[in-house]
């Protein structure tokens, strides 16, 4: 069974008055312009029980501009999927119609595996 951490690093109390925790140093990430996101889109359908799933990889910017990117994707596609691990999954071969999407919203890097 594993054991799940929190952030401080196994710290559970400390009687030092002048403690503070120590703030994680990293880097809050900027997303870049539509204009200079390499995004490559592919079908796949490794460990997914032979399903087919578009995937959008190369996504470089925020947690939540992903997750909003992947939203409007799958509301355009009609299907489902998730944004997780700087990847978009959206169900099915949606490929051409992610494309042409993507190219409408000035994402013109955006190409086909």
């Amino acid at each position: 069974m594993s054991k799940k951490r929190s952030g401080l690093s196994g710290l559970v109390y400390s009687t030092d008055p002048d403690f503070k925790i120590p703030e994680d140093n990293q880097e809050q990430l900027s997303t870049l312009p539509a204009a200079s996101q390499q995004l490559r889109i592919k079908l796949d359908t490794k460990q997914r029980a032979g399903k087919v799933v578009t995937l959008i990889q190369g996504f470089e910017g925020t947690q939540s501009d992903i997750e909003e990117l992947g939203k409007k994707l799958k509301t355009f596609c009609g299907t489902g999927g998730s944004a997780k691990d700087n990847e978009i999954i959206i169900q099915g071969d949606n490929r051409d119609k992610a494309i042409s999407w993507l190219h409408k919203q000035g994402y013109s890097k955006a190409k086909k595996i």
